[in-house]
């Protein structure tokens, strides 16, 4: 797994600061950001948390490069809806012998590993050889159709590996660019953060929140898992290791 923070909102703090400035003191677009030392700007942002008032902090956003994840983790972070994505297409890139996540869990049981890593080969020999035979027949076609040879080997190639990537299990690695605002961030820490969440996209949020810590550190002070913040809230279901996790995190930050 790799995580890049590639671009986000110049001065973050200071715009989340500008925004609850507005809402709370008499200014006006013009002088709204006079007088936003460091102190004062961290001083807003820490109101802003302390009293719930969230939705300043919607006007900024991060934006992240991900490599080296798998479908499975695509299906579960897509569910975060006020993002946006963009994703490697299987539709449009050949995979062929293609990369895939290992789960610790199997590959720590000898025997589980070369199960795995022989479906994963198995995988990748059906999807070459479903391309293989999809393409010759969509080539057939082209041909009859009277396209050019050239053309027609490319348009069949794109056209069999919209089928055969049906074969391609959740493994299989994949990559993207995700931008959310930060208010959306933190909703995303809360719940992916958890020791609750499954382990590949918990290991994702923690990479993802390391990298938003160091631009916007008063935003991101307390985020994470709920029970940084107070009791957990899943009742029956928590995962009852809150002071664990609650060190875990402090050993992050120092």
């Amino acid at each position: 797994m790799r995580v890049k923070l590639l671009c986000f909102t110049p001065e973050p703090e200071k715009t989340v600061a500008c925004a609850a400035k507005l809402c709370y003191a008499a200014a006006d677009i013009d002088t709204v950001r006079e007088g936003l030392t460091e102190e004062k700007t961290a001083s807003f942002v820490d109101m802003l948390r302390e009293i719930g008032h969230e939705s300043p902090i919607e006007h900024v956003s991060f934006t992240f490069g991900i490599e080296g994840v798998s479908r499975s983790l695509l299906a579960q972070i897509t569910r975060h809806r006020l993002a946006s994505y963009s994703v490697q297409s299987q539709r449009y890139v050949k995979e062929g012998h293609f990369d895939f996540v290992l789960p610790p869990e199997i590959e720590a049981l000898p025997e589980a590993k070369e199960e795995f890593l022989r479906a994963m080969e198995e995988d990748a020999e059906h999807y070459l050889r479903l391309t293989e035979l999809l393409q010759e027949k969509h080539y057939e076609a082209f041909l009859k159709e009277g396209i050019e040879p050239k053309e027609a080997r490319r348009k069949a190639e794109k056209k069999a590996i919209e089928d055969a990537r049906f074969v391609l299990p959740n493994a299989c690695a994949t990559k993207l660019i995700c931008t959310m605002n930060a208010r959306s961030l933190l909703n995303f820490f809360t719940h992916r953060c958890c020791n609750r969440a499954q382990w590949e996209i918990r290991a994702l949020a923690i990479e993802m929140l390391k990298e938003v810590r160091a631009v916007a550190p008063h935003i991101f002070e307390k985020a994470g898992p709920p029970c940084l913040r107070g009791s957990c809230p899943e009742g029956k279901m928590s995962c009852g290791r809150a002071e664990e996790v609650r060190e875990r995190f402090g050993a992050l930050w120092g």
